[in-house]
């Protein structure tokens, strides 16, 4: 269910895999994601599952409506329950004890806390994010908070890999100028994008020493869902959260 966790001055981080939840083929087991065709009863017993093996409320768990862009929300609370969730691809909080959510299925999932100044935040970073700058906008976002680049920890979890992620040309050219370590080769020899090296050299453009990447390639995986491979297929999570 939990297949990475790491703890670090009072701030977790968790990356789930596949197993040990509800849904049914070709969600099986542990989807997380509310909007993928998913039967959504399965889907709220299985975030229920993961929070519990945590340690965490499921209520008390911020997710996203992830689009694909640059947009971050401050939260310091569950969204109301009245309102669609925002449209963004990070989200921010100062308040300890709330955690934050970010859904994947071969994206990369950033996971962030200076537990110093006690801010978190968890991004979603694929391709278009990655280029859109995602990151460095969640980063800023801390800052405002406090935050300070060289006391942040920042995780990274299971998504495709630069050798697995291939690519028209063109875009692997278009990729690579806005981040050239995101240049990359399949196995194979053909174009490819390493979404996971852009977001770390853009982390470590703007100070963050403490990185660690998830080794898991998302498609190579059969623990861990990926779109690439199977299209209809669950969603994996990654949770941050501050004692």
């Amino acid at each position: 269910m939990i297949g990475q966790r790491d703890t670090v001055d009072g701030a977790h981080f968790a990356f789930t895999d596949r197993w040990g939840g509800v849904s049914a083929v070709p969600y099986e087991e542990l989807n997380l994601g509310g909007a993928v065709g998913d039967d959504p009863e399965a889907v709220r017993t299985n975030r229920e599952l993961a929070a519990k093996s945590l340690g965490l409320d499921a209520g008390r768990v911020v997710w996203m409506n992830q689009v694909h862009g640059d947009d971050v929300a401050v939260v310091d609370g569950p969204w109301d329950s009245a309102a669609p969730i925002p449209s963004v691809d990070a989200i921010v909080t100062r308040r300890r004890g709330l955690a934050l959510a970010v859904l994947t299925a071969d994206c990369v999932p950033v996971l962030l806390a200076d537990p110093v100044a006690g801010v978190a935040a968890a991004a979603h970073a694929g391709r278009p994010g990655m280029v859109a700058g995602v990151v460095p906008a969640a980063l800023r976002a801390m800052m405002e908070l406090g935050a300070e680049p060289d006391r942040i920890v920042a995780r990274t979890g299971p998504a495709v890999c630069g050798r697995c992620y291939e690519v028209p040309e063109a875009m692997r050219a278009e990729v690579a100028a806005v981040e050239p370590e995101a240049y990359a080769e399949t196995s194979w020899g053909t174009p490819a994008v390493d979404v996971a090296a852009g977001v770390h050299a853009q982390l470590t453009r703007l100070g963050v020493r403490d990185r660690e990447q998830s080794p898991v390639c998302t498609l190579e995986s059969g623990d861990h869902f990926s779109y690439r491979r199977d299209r209809t297929t669950g969603r994996l999570a990654g949770y941050v959260w501050l004692d």
